[in-house]
C-alpha cells in the first residue's frame, strides 16, 4: 500500500528541481528555504522551466504557483502532445491515499481518454510502489438509470470502461457515484470526467484539508508536477517530483 509519510520522510535523492513561482511568491520562496537542497531552484520564467527541463539541466520541474495558461501551454507545445494527461495524489484527513483522474477540466472527455488515463496512472503508480486497484465512477447507481440522460450515459461510459480495463487484465469495478466507499476500496479512481475530478479535488483539498502532493503529467515523457497556485506549502509536491525523477535514472 503506498503510504504518503514512508514516501516523504526519507532520504531525498540527489536530483535537480525547477519550481515556477510569481514574483515575490512567499509560499514558494519558504518551501524551498525549508527543504534547504541546492538542487531545486525557483523560475519565474515559464519558457525558461520548460526549456530547462526538455534540454536536461534540470531532472524535474514543478508548476509551483505560475498560472497554469501559460505554462501548461508551453509545456504541451514543446511536448508535442494536444492535452495534457495528469493524475493527482491525495491523502483525505483519516483515510488513506489514492490516485485520481482526470481533474483537468478538458481532460478525460471520451472513454478511450479515460481508458489511456487509467492505464499510464497504473504505469506511474507501479513504479512508486502503489496498489492497482482502479475504482470508476458515474453519475449514479445502476438502479437511478432513467432517472436523467447524462447520468444514464455515464453509467454506460463506466460499464464500457470497466470491460475494456478487465478486458487487458486490469484490476477494476464500477464504483457507481460512491466515492465514500472508493476512496477505501481503490488505489485509483477514475472520474465520470475532468470537471467532476477537479470538483473532487478541490473540495477534498481547500474544503476538507487533505494532503495533495501534486499532479505528475504522463504523457511528455519528462517528469513535471502540476500543483494548486493556491496551495500553501510546495515541500511534498518538490519532494514527489524528486523521486519520480529518480526513478527515471
Amino acid at each position: 500500500m503506498f503510504v504518503v509519510k514512508d514516501f516523504l520522510h526519507t532520504d531525498l535523492p540527489d536530483v535537480r528541481v525547477g519550481i515556477g513561482s510569481v514574483a515575490d511568491s512567499v509560499r514558494v520562496e519558504s518551501s524551498v528555504r525549508a527543504l534547504n537542497k541546492e538542487s531545486v531552484k525557483i523560475y519565474h520564467d515559464p519558457k525558461k522551466l520548460v526549456d530547462d527541463l526538455f534540454s536536461g539541466k534540470i531532472d524535474a520541474a514543478v508548476r509551483g504557483d505560475m498560472a497554469s495558461s501559460e505554462l501548461l501551454q508551453i509545456l504541451k507545445e514543446r511536448a508535442g502532445v494536444k492535452e495534457l494527461e495528469r493524475v493527482v495524489i491525495m491523502e483525505p484527513k483519516n483515510s488513506r491515499a489514492f490516485f485520481m483522474a482526470p481533474v483537468g477540466i478538458d481532460e478525460g472527455l471520451t472513454v478511450e481518454e479515460k481508458y489511456k488515463l487509467a492505464v499510464n496512472s497504473i504505469k506511474l503508480m507501479k513504479s512508486m510502489g502503489a496498489g492497482t486497484k482502479i475504482a470508476v465512477m458515474s453519475g449514479g447507481r445502476k438502479g437511478d438509470k432513467g432517472r436523467n440522460k447524462a447520468v444514464d450515459k455515464s453509467i454506460d461510459d463506466a460499464e464500457r470502461l470497466v470491460l475494456m480495463l478487465l478486458k487487458e487484465k486490469y484490476d477494476a469495478y464500477h464504483a457507481e457515484i460512491l466515492i465514500e466507499s472508493a476512496v477505501e476500496e481503490a488505489d485509483l479512481i477514475i472520474a465520470p470526467d475532468g470537471v467532476t475530478g477537479n470538483l473532487i479535488f478541490r473540495t477534498l483539498h481547500f474544503i476538507g484539508d487533505a494532503l495533495a502532493l501534486g499532479a505528475p503529467v504522463l504523457n511528455i515523457g519528462k517528469v513535471f508536477v502540476d500543483t494548486s497556485r493556491v496551495k500553501t506549502d510546495y515541500m511534498d509536491s518538490i519532494i514527489l517530483a524528486m523521486r519520480l525523477a529518480e526513478g527515471k535514472r
